[in-house]
C-alpha cells in the first residue's frame, strides 16, 4: 500500500517540478532581457516618465513552443597571458608556418624548413665537411656551413652530424633562435 501511495505522489509531483523549472528558466530569461520577473515580456517596454531617458529595449522573440528566446550576443576571447587554445601544440615554435601557402616558397633548399630535411651523409672536402641532405621534395642537396634554409642557417657540419640554427617564431618564447641537430646515424633510442 505504501509503495502504491509513493508511486502516486511521484506521478503527481513530477509534472509540477518540471513546470517550476520551466517557469524559473523563463523568469531568468526575462531578467536577463531586462523584464521584471512577474510581468510578461511585452509589459517590459513601458513608456518612460516625462523628462526621463527611456531605457534601451532588448528584443525578446517568441521561440517555437511559446518560450522567450534571447538575442544572440557576440563572444570575444581574452587570453590574459594564457596560450591560444586553437594553436596546434605539436608544431608550436617550429619557426615559420610551413603548412600555409606551399606555393609561395622559394624553390630548392631555400624553400625547405629545418624539420623537412634529413642528413643522409657527410664528406670531407677541402679541409671541411659538406653534408648531403634529402628534402621533403625527395631531392638530394649538397650543403656547406653558412647556407640558408627557409627557417634557419646551417651552422656547422661534423663527420656524423649537422647543426642548423633555426629561427623560432613563437611569441611566448624568450629565445629567438635554437639549434637543431641532425644526426647521421640515429640510435634505437632516438627513433
Amino acid at each position: 500500500m505504501r509503495a502504491l501511495l509513493f508511486s502516486f505522489l511521484i506521478v503527481l509531483i513530477a509534472p509540477l517540478e518540471s513546470a517550476a523549472q520551466g517557469d524559473a528558466a523563463i523568469a531568468a530569461a526575462r531578467a536577463a532581457a531586462g523584464a521584471p520577473a512577474g510581468k510578461p515580456a511585452s509589459a517590459a517596454t513601458t513608456p518612460a516618465p516625462s523628462g526621463a531617458k527611456a531605457p534601451e529595449a532588448t528584443a525578446v522573440t517568441a521561440a517555437p513552443g511559446g518560450s522567450a528566446a534571447l538575442p544572440p550576443q557576440g563572444f570575444s576571447y581574452n587570453p590574459e597571458g594564457r596560450r591560444d587554445p586553437f594553436v596546434n601544440l605539436l608544431r608550436r615554435g617550429s619557426g615559420l608556418d610551413l603548412s600555409s601557402n606551399p606555393g609561395s616558397r622559394p624553390a630548392g633548399l631555400k624553400g625547405l624548413g629545418a624539420g623537412e630535411v634529413t642528413l643522409k651523409g657527410t664528406m670531407a672536402s677541402q679541409g671541411s665537411y659538406v653534408g648531403i641532405l634529402q628534402g621533403a621534395d625527395a631531392r638530394t642537396y649538397v650543403v656547406r656551413a653558412g647556407e640558408r634554409l627557409l627557417d634557419g642557417t646551417i651552422r656547422s657540419i661534423t663527420a656524423d652530424a649537422l647543426v642548423i640554427l633555426q629561427q623560432v617564431n613563437d611569441p611566448l618564447s624568450k629565445e629567438t633562435h635554437r639549434e637543431v641537430r641532425k644526426v647521421l646515424r640515429q640510435t634505437e633510442e632516438a627513433r
